[in-house]
C-alpha cells in the first residue's frame, strides 16, 4: 500500500550537470523529481507541490541554500519538508552546523557517495510514505467516527419515532375500542330490549311508531359504526397513495345547502343554529363525495366544539378560487394545537374529552391537498374558530 503513493522530490541547484547527475541517482518510478536551479525557481515549485524531501546545494548565486532552508522553516506549507544540503566544503563543523541550524535533516558532501546518497533518499521517501498513510489512516478514522457518531443520532431518531408511533398505536387502539364499543353498546342494548319483550310477548312494544323509532336508533348506531370504519379505511388509502379522486362538474353552493338540510337534525339536537351566505352558484370540477366529506367534518366538529353557539357557513367564489367557509363560536383552538390538529389521531378539547378518532382534519387536508388546494384555520381561545377551505375551480 504504501509503494502506490507517489513521492515527489525536489533538487536545486544552480549547475544543470549536477542536477541531472543527481536525478539520475535518485529517480524511480514511483517518484517524479522536480529540478530547480534557483532559490526563486524553488519557492515557486514549493508553492505549487507537496515534497517528500528537498535536497539543496549550499553554494548558489543570489539567496543560497541556507536562506532557501531558513524560509522553508518560516512557512506553514513548506514547515515540515526534510531538507537535505549538498556542499562541495569541507567538513569544518562549523559549517555543518549552519546547515543544521538552518533546519538541515543530514549534509552530502562532494564528491557524492552514490550509495550514501541512495539510500538517504530511500529512508526519507519511506518516512514520507509512512507519514502520508498514517494520515490516510487518521483522516479514515476520522471519517468513521463521523459516520458512527451520524448512524448514532439516526438510530436514537428512529428509536424515538419508532416509541412516538407506538405510543400513537397504543392510544389510536384506545381510542378505536372507546369510540366503537358507544354504537355496538346501543346496538347491543336495543337487541337485549327487544329479545326481553319477545320473551314477555309485549306486542305492544312493536307498533309502528317504535319499530320506526327502533330503526332511527339502529340506523344511527351502524352510520357510526360506518363512519368510524370509512375513516380508518381512508387513512390507509392516503398512507399508500391510493386515495382516489374523480372529479365531476358541479355546484358547490347547492352541495353544502343539501348538507345542511341533512345535518338539520343534529344542529337542532346541540341547539345550535346555522346561517348560509351562498347567494351565487360555485361551480366547478371536484369530487363530489370527497368534497362532501370534508365539510361534514367541519360542520361535525362546529357542533362539537361550537358550544351551542351560531355557526355561519359561507361558499363563494375569488377568481380562479372557490372557498367554503365554517366559523364557530365556541371554544376555539390555541396557537399551539392549530400546528397540530391536521394531525393523525390528534383532538383538541379544553376540559373533557371528546368523541372521534381524531382523523378527520386530517382526512380533510389530504382530500383538498388532493386537489391542489388548502385548509386553514383562525382561532382563538374562547372566540371560536374559521376554516377555510381553498379550492381551484
Amino acid at each position: 500500500m504504501l509503494s502506490t503513493v507517489q513521492a515527489k522530490l525536489l533538487i536545486v541547484d544552480d549547475l544543470p550537470e549536477n542536477l541531472l547527475a543527481l536525478e539520475a541517482l535518485i529517480k524511480r518510478e514511483d517518484r517524479l523529481v522536480f529540478k530547480a536551479l534557483s532559490a526563486d525557481e524553488a519557492l515557486s515549485l514549493l508553492l505549487q507541490h507537496e515534497f517528500a524531501m528537498a535536497i539543496l546545494d549550499v553554494q548558489m548565486p543570489g539567496m543560497n541554500g541556507f536562506e532557501l532552508a531558513e524560509l522553508m522553516r518560516g512557512t506553514e506549507k513548506t514547515r515540515n519538508i526534510p531538507i537535505v544540503f549538498v556542499s562541495a566544503a569541507g567538513r569544518e563543523l562549523n559549517y555543518a552546523f549552519k546547515g543544521y541550524e538552518s533546519g538541515a535533516v543530514d549534509f552530502l558532501h562532494k564528491p557524492l557517495d552514490i550509495q550514501a546518497v541512495k539510500s538517504k533518499v530511500n529512508v526519507f521517501v519511506e518516512l514520507y510514505r509512512q507519514s502520508k498513510a498514517m494520515k490516510e489512516q487518521v483522516l479514515a478514522l476520522e471519517q468513521s467516527r463521523r459516520e458512527q457518531e451520524a448512524l448514532l443520532q439516526q438510530l436514537q431518531s428512529t428509536q424515538l419515532e419508532l416509541e412516538q408511533a407506538v405510543r400513537m398505536r397504543d392510544d389510536f387502539m384506545s381510542i378505536v375500542a372507546h369510540e366503537v364499543r358507544t354504537p355496538l353498546n346501543g346496538l347491543i342494548l336495543e337487541t337485549q330490549l327487544r329479545k326481553m319483550h319477545l320473551a314477555r310477548n309485549n306486542a305492544a312494544a312493536f307498533t309502528p311508531d317504535k319499530m320506526h323509532a327502533m330503526v332511527d336508533r339502529d340506523e344511527r348506531q351502524i352510520n357510526s359504526l360506518i363512519r368510524l370504519i370509512e375513516d380508518m379505511l381512508d387513512v390507509s388509502r392516503i398512507r399508500t397513495g391510493k386515495l382516489s379522486i374523480r372529479p365531476t362538474h358541479f355546484d358547490l353552493a347547492a352541495l353544502v345547502r343539501g348538507l345542511l338540510q341533512n345535518f338539520a337534525q343534529q344542529f337542532e339536537a346541540a341547539e345550535a343554529s346555522v346561517s348560509l351566505d351562498a347567494e351565487q352558484p360555485v361551480n366547478g370540477s371536484w369530487d363530489e363525495f370527497r368534497i362532501e366529506q370534508v365539510i361534514s367534518n367541519l360542520l361535525t366538529n362546529a357542533l362539537r366544539y361550537g358550544a351551542k353557539s351560531p355557526i355561519t357557513v359561507k361558499v363563494y367564489s375569488d377568481g380562479d378560487q372557490a372557498l367554503v367557509e365554517v366559523q364557530d363560536q365556541g371554544i376555539g383552538i390555541s396557537e399551539d394545537n392549530q400546528k397540530r390538529i391536521f394531525q393523525q389521531f390528534e383532538r383538541v378539547s379544553v376540559k373533557e374529552a371528546v368523541a372521534g378518532l381524531g382523523l378527520g382534519l386530517f382526512i380533510s387536508e389530504q382530500i383538498v391537498a388532493a386537489h391542489g388546494g388548502t385548509i386553514t384555520v383562525q382561532s382563538r381561545i374562547g372566540e371560536g374558530a374559521l376554516f377555510r377551505v381553498c379550492l381551484p375551480l
